[in-house]
């Protein structure tokens, strides 16, 4: 059962140097600005903790894995200052995920969208299930995936991106997914996911966390810019965010 907390949950376990993060929200596990606060600085503080070897991200429940920003707190948004910091919060944890020491492996059991969809692809390694069908629904209100771009892009190209957000009433499905690189491995169920996935980090949390931090250096090579890049972005959304055609497209979808 999810969390009933209108500023979201955040729970944090390590068992033989697995660190297991999970976040939830009771509208579709979508994110507050508190809630992304706290999960900037959760991802932080596990980077230098010894204990831990690697991160497991995952949200509560078994249905939506991420509904992306929140509605009602974008709703409130009146000015660009206002804006600028909603959609930093976005800005900032993609960049805690990229400068993580630890490799970050996804869990996403159910659909995602907008911003979801740019925490799954900071992930290093992401397990999901069939039913986790992805959109970029941003074109649809107004703004446009500028804060998640980098991430997304970086997974799946310069032409999926296209594909993705191009087309913001259409799921993409799991597989779809797979094969443009964001999801890793694709499950029939959540217990055979969560199966593998047990196998799958306890071998990873094996191995020499030296040379673990050394290859996600590596792995994101190339992205030492997105601290300005991506505060930049979040700048042009907020003033995206506070036009009369974005706050009556949100008025719209909120109460549909």
């Amino acid at each position: 059962m999810g969390t009933s907390r209108s500023n979201g949950s955040l729970y944090t376990s390590i068992v033989n140097g697995v660190a297991t993060v999970e976040f939830g929200h009771p509208a579709s596990n979508s994110f507050v600005s508190e809630l992304l606060e706290r999960l900037t600085k959760t991802l932080g503080e596990l980077s230098n903790k010894e204990e831990v070897s690697i991160i497991l991200l995952k949200s509560e429940g078994n249905r939506a894995f991420c509904a992306g920003a929140s509605f009602d707190e974008l709703l409130e948004v009146d000015n660009l200052s206002e804006g600028k910091i909603f959609f930093s919060g976005f800005a900032h944890l993609i960049n805690a995920m990229r400068t993580c020491k630890k490799l970050i492996v996804g869990r996403v059991q159910g659909k995602a969208v907008g911003g979801g969809v740019g925490i799954i692809a900071a992930c290093d390694y992401v397990f999901a299930v069939e039913a986790a069908s992805i959109r970029l629904s941003e074109l649809t209100i107004g703004i446009a995936p500028l804060v998640i771009a980098p991430a997304v892009q970086r997974k799946i190209g310069v032409a999926g991106l296209s594909e993705l957000s191009l087309s913001p009433n259409e799921w993409k499905n799991a597989y779809w997914a797979k094969e443009k690189g964001l999801f890793s491995k694709v499950f029939d169920k959540q217990d055979e996911m969560d199966k593998e996935l047990d196998i799958f980090t306890e071998k990873l949390a094996k191995y020499n966390p030296e040379a673990m931090e050394e290859w996600k250096k590596v792995l994101w090579e190339g992205t030492g810019h997105w601290d300005t890049l991506l505060t930049n972005r979040a700048e042009i959304t907020g003033r995206l965010a506070i036009s009369e055609e974005t706050k009556q497209a949100l008025e719209k979808f909120k109460n549909k």
